[in-house]
């Protein structure tokens, strides 16, 4: 059975521009490969509507859309309007819980700012954000979650099992080698194997240069088939002594 595919969107200037590290493409990606679901696409986009929709004119693509960032209540803040665009619908109060951020944030004077958040795109189903602050959402197959990493890995920990499939395996290992010596081996494999993934990623040490090897696949016999074929493979071509695991 092929895995549960995902692509991550990231919003906001700051990310764009580098002034702030894309830590939470990189945290999601390595969770939901630990779920077993694969992610075909990493974004940053600017904080502009029509940039986020046309992104998001594509989600039939993918299995599941995860956007993070842009759910504040300042003005450059406007997933929830870029998401309402995407799905051609407007975006409405929901009484209960603006109701009950009004509570929550009136002790602080923060009432109607916070109330805001409560503001979604028709048919959009609150996600309990379980720090505080801007609610997420989910409409369609795009799950929304906040900016703020501490923020974005409680709320999508808290729903995480929704997204549960069948896991990646994976093999990894080094050798002390160019892929200019192997990609003849690598580019065999593949044609061999097309049920796994073969991934190279070469790095050059003061002694010599080196290659990290990853195999994936869902389907644990084809990951084993082709990594003793590899294995083999690679030895007759480097020598047994050349790998060591990564």
């Amino acid at each position: 059975m092929a895995p549960s595919t995902a692509a991550v969107l990231t919003i906001g200037n700051e990310i764009v521009s580098g002034d702030v590290e894309n830590t939470n493409a990189s945290w999601l990606s390595r969770r939901l490969a630990g779920l077993g679901v694969e992610v075909l696409a990493l974004a940053a986009l600017r904080d502009e509507i029509q940039a986020i929709s046309a992104f998001l004119a594509g989600r039939d693509r993918y299995d599941q859309v995860f956007v993070t960032g842009g759910l504040g209540g300042t003005p450059d803040d406007l997933t929830r309007e870029a998401i309402a665009h995407a799905f051609a619908v407007d975006c409405v109060e929901i009484a209960g819980l603006a109701a009950e951020l009004r509570e929550r944030f009136a002790p602080r004077g923060l009432d109607e700012y916070a109330a805001r958040w409560a503001r979604l795109p028709r048919g959009a189903e609150p996600i309990e954000n379980p720090l505080g602050g801007a609610p997420g959402f989910t409409l369609g197959n795009v799950w929304v979650l906040p900016g703020l990493p501490s923020e974005m890995e409680a709320m999508f920990d808290a729903i995480a099992e929704r997204f549960r499939s069948e896991p990646i395996g994976a093999w990894r290992r080094s050798y002390r080698t160019g892929e200019g010596q192997i990609v003849h081996v690598l580019e065999e494999a593949q044609l061999r194997h097309p049920a796994v993934s073969v991934g190279s990623y070469p790095r050059f040490l003061d002694d010599g240069p080196e290659v990290d090897l990853v195999l994936k696949s869902a389907d644990a016999a084809a990951l084993a088939t082709a990594t003793a074929w590899l294995e083999r493979a690679l030895a007759d071509a480097l020598g047994p002594l050349r790998g060591r695991s990564a």
